[in-house]
């Protein structure tokens, strides 16, 4: 964690030349402005301005001007870019002119939820686990749909030929500040997954915003293309970002299951922003991605499971997200839903102790299910009132793709 005064210092004794400003548009898709070392102080003081209107869901023409404000906190080195003029990057709070937060950055978003859940003495931490395929790329770098790899769940190499690209993933993470905690081969011939450890919120948020493109960043100077679609191969399994989250109380007391219970009772409403394009919803309800709005401990096949974990790791996890989502928007949702859970002092519907995935249809009739369609979600999300109390109308409009 880095104050304006260690940042400073840290690029002029670190040979720092360029600066990268990040954020995010509505998609959730990383943008950066590059910056001159010597442009530092101006950034931290004044903000360094850009075009709203050029950027995917940020406005129009008529009032276009915001402003990037570095967060120091945020310091990382991009380790792959040379060690001479070192290139260093810092997520931005986005302002307008007048100094006011921007309504439509997901940052600006998240923290306020972050600050609904600390007025009420409760902390959420968030650990996304995000897959991606591996693919090869054709003889002009383009991207193929042809596995760089046909191994499966947890095989080694040589079948794996994976495993040195995942190394130099987390190699790379650890570099930036980002905690690897373990890595393997998914089910998906080319699919990997690499978990990192969980944080607050907006850390976590961003962590998952970087191990994005690093993955991409990683693959593309191996020749290979990195794919975090719900589902680029037919038949095949999905990508999925589940979410583990789990609440620290100042009082002392577990509201786990409360917070669980929120985010069931608002699941339908806020799947838009958790599986956002017409891809998501081919991946819901096979391969281990859930369909029925339904928890259980430990059972893989239901939406929100609690894996058999002790002290710091108890937690519950959504398996439904994919890694098209906002994490900014998706966490803040979540974020709301439970704290709903716990502020009414919700219960959820007893355990659905049952592989879903081969349940007969006479059980799982009866069960409350994920919305089926991109359009059915959009439908859901327009009329949901705590959508609206949460997240500006534009987030709506433009968060699918």
């Amino acid at each position: 964690m880095y104050t304006f005064d260690e940042v400073k210092t840290f690029v002029k004794e670190e040979d720092v030349s360029f600066i990268k400003l990040a954020f995010c548009d509505i998609r959730g898709y990383q943008k950066n402005i590059s910056i001159m070392s010597e442009e530092l102080t101006r950034a931290f003081s004044d903000g360094i301005s850009f075009d709203a209107s050029a950027i995917y869901g940020f406005g129009d023409e008529i009032k276009s001007d915001l402003f990037l404000h570095p967060d120091p906190s945020t310091l990382a080195i991009l380790p792959w870019r040379p060690q001479s003029g070192r290139v260093v990057r810092m997520f931005c709070d986005i302002l307008r002119p007048d100094g006011t937060p921007y309504e439509r950055d997901g940052r600006f978003i998240l923290k306020k939820a972050m600050q609904a859940a600390d007025k009420k003495g409760i902390t959420c931490y968030f650990g996304p686990e995000i897959e991606f395929y591996l693919f090869k790329t054709d003889a002009e770098g383009n991207p193929t749909r042809i596995p760089f790899d046909n191994a499966s769940y947890m095989d080694i190499a040589p079948d794996d030929r994976g495993e040195n690209i995942r190394r130099e993933i987390c190699l790379t993470l650890s570099d930036m500040g980002i905690r690897p905690e373990s890595s393997h081969h998914e089910e998906g011939p080319g699919q990997n997954e690499i978990d990192f450890r969980y944080d607050k919120a907006l850390a976590s948020a961003e962590n998952a915003v970087t191990f994005k493109a690093v993955v991409k960043t990683i693959a593309t100077r191996n020749g290979l293309d990195a794919d975090f679609s719900p589902k680029p191969l037919e038949g095949k399994a999905g990508n999925g970002m589940h979410i583990n989250m789990s609440v620290k109380s100042i009082d002392g007391n577990d509201y786990t299951m409360n917070f669980m219970a929120g985010i069931l009772s608002h699941i339908e409403e806020i799947t838009l922003f958790l599986n956002p394009c017409e891809e998501s919803y081919k991946r819901l309800g096979e391969k281990k991605a859930p369909k029925y709005i339904t928890w259980s401990h430990e059972n893989r096949s239901q939406l929100i499971r609690i894996p058999a974990a002790k002290d710091e790791y108890r937690r519950i996890e959504l398996r439904s997200p994919d890694p098209m989502c906002n994490p900014y928007a998706a966490f803040a949702l979540l974020i709301h839903a439970g704290l709903d859970g716990i502020e009414k002092r919700m219960a959820p519907p007893n355990p659905t102790d049952l592989d879903l995935f081969t349940a007969d249809a006479a059980v799982t009739k009866s069960l409350r299910q994920l919305p089926s369609s991109l359009g059915s979600a959009l439908e859901l999300a327009k009329n949901s009132d705590f959508v609206k109390s949460i997240l500006p109308e534009e987030y709506i409009k433009f968060a699918i793709y």
